[in-house]
Parts: structure tokens; C-alpha cells; sequence
């Protein structure tokens, strides 16, 4: 089974590139900061306790033997110096930080701990004599004592701040391997940012390009005329509407470039069935021995009328090789073939050709009108029972040039009507059309392919006769030569 491709998005891409860079570059950044901030707070605990023992100092050292003195000496009680509150306050705040600090550390707070208690003690002996009405000379002893015992706690507070300092110190050695190698580490991270953002940068290049590239190829295969070549399915979902798109218009071109060439065998089909049409050797035999005819009969007149309708017909019919005549050569077509016929049809056909002169300087496609007139003869008026007549017309409406040819003959039944109108949609000739000249068929895929436009003829057929006509743009000698060489024509 053919493994599916998973469908990519080049800003999926971008933005999968993107976190990716971001958390490389954020992370080292977070262990910084957090590495900084307990470092910190290590620095800060330690300040606050070296702090709080030397505020210890004072009230050790000086204020716990100056209150036990007051009350030897008898100008304070025991209550009003205050010595045990501050006793058990420093007992209290050497507890606190003992629990605290470091392991290496507290053994000098411990130390210091059980003195103050035996300073306690001491102080306790001094008011039982105090009570007792002990001799001062014994307080003295007691009192020498509280101050051997004090300075002895003050020096461990002093050895513990001094602990605490070299503790720090080292903290600081640390924390300056721990800033470097950080730094290291948020160099190295940065590195590799840096190579894996142009190695990213560099596939999601090589990601889009491959597929633009194979747009830019195939396009340009497209504009020489490879009307074959096609886009490969992509998994970039932006580029794949797009390559579905150039697929589908390379299918629409090679399918219109095969129309076109089919509509250009048909055209040219048509052209030579015209030009058969106009050297119909029964309608040459016919005319001639028309000719011979009045020859004989002695009328001049008549064979002269004749032999210059004849020779306008071929001459215009040839026309030089062009494809587009004036409507003055288009007009004295039809009077030719009309008058060549006449001759031959006198007694069941009459004809008006009404088209003014002053559109006859416009140009049009020519051989439109006399196939019109010919099917309306044949079709019409002939196998009508007493004949009828022909009438052309022509007008210039809104920049358009609409011509007609109404005839009086049989007309057409609404499924004759019906089915010609089908056939001229799919350019098939009608069968009854196989020996009648060039067919309206042919008229109208002409009109259509030459003025490149929907409509060609419109046909309104009954009892009373039919009538052709046909709508084409109005166009002077300068715009038609204009047009072909644009075409290539």
C-alpha cells in the first residue's frame, strides 16, 4: 500500500522553527534566573543572621552584666532590670537561628545556647542571695562570673558571624563557577541556535522553493506550448489549490487547443464546400445553356445581362483569396446568382434585394447572404406549388449590421425548424442539405468562429415562408485589417 505523504504548511514550519528557537535561547535563560535568585536568597538568609547575632552582641556583652550589677549593687530588683527577659531573649533568637543555618555552622550557636543557659544560672544565684540578704562581697564572686560567662558567649557569636562570612565567601567562589559556567553553557546553546536556525532556515527554503520551481517550470513548458505537462501532487498546503488550479487551466487549454483545431478543419471544411457550392457544375451547365439559349433566341441584351452576372458571381465568389469583402461586393453577389436564376426560374420566382448604399463601404465575411439566398430557392420556393418570392435585407442597428432573406416558399414544419436549430448547434449538416450548396450549417459556424461570438443565425420558418437573418458587428476596411493582423490571420 503506497504510504500516504503527511500534508505540510510552510507556516507550520515557520512556526515550528520559531518555538524551537525560542525555548533553546529561553531555557539557559530560566536556569540563570533561577540559579541567580537562590543564590539570593542564600545571600540574603545569611546577612539576616549575621544581622540578628550581632544585634546579640550588644545586649550579651554589655546590657545582661550592667542589669545584674544594678541589682548587686541594689539600685535595681530583679524584676526591674529586666535581665531574665533579655536572658531568654537571646536564648530565643540563638534557638531561631541555629535551626536555620548550615550544618558547619551551628555548633557555635549551640555552645552558645548552653552558656546562656549557665549564665541563667549565675543570674538565679544572684537573686536567691539578693533574697537572702547574702553579703555583697558574694554577689561580686557571682557577678565576676556573669561577665566571664558573657564575654565567653559573645566571642561564639563572634565565631559564628565569622563562620557565616567565610560560608559565604565560599558560597561567592561558587557562584561564580556557576555564572561561568552558565555563561559556557548559554554560549554553546547559542551556537547551536545559530546552526540549527540555517540548517532550518535552509530545508524550509528548499521546502517551498522545490514546489515554486516546479509551478515556474511547468508554466513556462505551458507558455512554449507543452500543453501536456502537468504539476506532480504537492504536500505544501499553500502551494497545492494553486498547483490544482495550473492543472485544471493546462486541461482547459489542451481541451480548448483541440477544439480549436477541430473548429478549424470544420471551418475549413466549409470554406471549400463554399467554393464547391459557387463551381457547382450543374449550376455552371445550367447557366451556360442559358446563355446558348438567348444566344440563339437573338438576345443580345439578356446574354450580355447574363455572361456579366455570371462573371461577378465567380469573380466575387474568388474574390483574390480574401476572406472579407464590402457590403457592395456582397450585394452585386447576390444580384448576379439572383439574375443567373431568374432566367431559369421566371415564371415561380421574384426577388427585392434591399440593402442601402450607404453601408456598402463596410466589410464582412464573405459568401454569408448568397448560401441564404440559395437555400431559400431550393428549399423553399422551388417545391413550393406556384413559387413565391425573395426578399434580402439590410440594416445597420446599434453599431451592428443585421441582415435577412425572407422567402414565401413551403417553410419548415416545428420539428424541421427544431431539428436544424440542433444541428447548428453541433455544427451538423442536415441531411437535406447534402446536395443543396453550402448550407445554412455552414453559415453559421462561420459567423460564429470568424466574429467569435455566440449567436449566428436565427431562424423563424411557418406556412407563409421562412426567414433567415443574422447579426454581425459593424467593421470598416482599417479595423478588418486591424483584426488580422493581431489574429495573424
Amino acid at each position: 500500500m503506497e504510504r500516504v505523504k503527511k500534508e505540510k504548511s510552510i507556516l507550520g514550519q515557520i512556526n515550528y522553527l520559531s518555538h524551537r528557537l525560542v525555548l533553546m535561547l529561553v531555557f539557559p535563560i530560566i536556569i540563570s534566573l533561577v540559579l541567580m535568585l537562590f543564590y539570593a536568597w542564600k545571600y540574603h538568609s545569611a546577612i539576616v543572621r549575621m544581622e540578628t547575632i550581632t544585634s546579640l552582641k550588644k545586649v550579651v556583652a554589655e546590657d545582661i552584666p550592667g542589669s545584674a550589677w544594678n541589682v548587686v549593687s541594689g539600685q535595681d530588683t530583679i524584676q526591674s532590670s529586666y535581665v531574665y527577659p533579655k536572658i531568654h531573649q537571646v536564648k530565643n533568637t540563638i534557638e531561631t537561628i541555629t535551626e536555620r543555618a548550615g550544618e558547619e555552622n551551628r555548633l557555635s550557636l549551640i555552645v552558645a545556647g548552653r552558656t546562656m543557659e549557665t549564665l541563667e544560672n549565675y543570674v538565679d544565684h544572684v537573686r536567691d542571695n539578693v533574697e537572702n540578704q547574702v553579703p555583697v562581697v558574694k554577689n561580686e564572686e557571682i557577678l565576676t562570673e556573669i561577665r566571664n560567662v558573657a564575654a565567653l558567649v559573645d566571642s561564639m557569636l563572634n565565631e559564628y558571624v565569622a563562620q557565616e562570612i567565610t560560608s559565604t565567601a565560599r558560597m561567592s567562589l561558587s557562584l561564580g563557577v556557576v555564572i561561568m559556567a552558565t555563561a559556557a553553557a548559554e554560549l554553546l546553546i547559542v551556537v547551536a541556535a545559530w546552526w540549527f536556525r540555517n540548517r532550518s532556515v535552509k530545508s524550509t527554503a528548499q521546502f517551498v522553493r522545490q514546489p515554486i520551481e516546479r509551478l515556474e517550470e511547468v508554466a513556462a513548458r505551458l507558455a512554449e506550448g507543452t500543453l501536456d505537462a502537468r504539476l506532480p501532487d504537492t504536500d505544501v498546503t499553500e502551494l497545492r489549490n494553486l498547483t490544482l488550479q495550473v492543472n485544471t487551466m493546462a486541461d482547459r487549454l489542451e481541451e480548448m487547443m483541440e477544439r480549436s483545431v477541430q473548429d478549424a478543419r470544420k471551418l475549413r471544411k466549409a470554406e471549400l464546400r463554399t467554393l464547391q457550392a459557387q463551381i457547382n457544375p450543374h449550376f455552371l451547365y445550367n447557366t451556360l445553356d442559358a446563355i446558348v439559349w438567348k444566344a440563339e433566341a437573338g438576345e443580345k441584351d439578356e446574354v450580355i445581362q447574363l455572361t456579366s452576372a455570371l462573371s461577378d458571381f465567380f469573380r466575387i465568389s474568388l474574390s483574390s483569396g480574401a476572406d472579407w469583402i464590402p457590403i457592395s461586393q456582397e450585394k452585386k453577389h447576390i444580384e448576379g446568382y439572383l439574375k443567373i436564376q431568374q432566367t431559369r426560374y421566371r415564371d415561380i420566382m421574384s426577388y427585392e434585394i434591399d440593402v442601402p448604399d450607404e453601408i456598402g463601404h463596410y466589410y464582412v465575411l464573405k459568401l454569408l447572404l448568397q448560401p441564404l439566398v440559395e437555400n431559400a430557392l431550393y428549399h423553399g420556393i422551388k417545391i413550393k406549388r406556384g413559387g413565391g418570392s425573395i426578399k434580402v435585407t439590410g440594416r445597420m442597428e446599434d453599431g451592428y449590421l443585421r441582415f435577412s432573406v425572407k422567402d414565401t416558399g413551403l417553410g419548415m414544419t416545428a420539428e424541421q425548424l427544431e431539428d436544424l436549430n440542433e444541428r447548428m448547434k453541433k455544427n451538423q449538416p442536415a441531411v437535406s442539405e447534402g446536395g443543396g450548396g453550402f448550407g445554412l450549417v455552414n453559415v453559421n459556424m462561420r459567423i460564429r468562429l470568424y466574429y467569435n461570438q455566440q449567436s449566428g443565425l436565427e431562424i423563424e420558418s411557418n406556412a407563409g415562408g421562412t426567414e433567415v437573418s443574422f447579426r454581425v458587428p459593424c467593421r470598416t476596411r482599417e479595423e478588418i485589417f486591424e483584426h488580422e493582423s493581431v489574429s495573424g490571420g
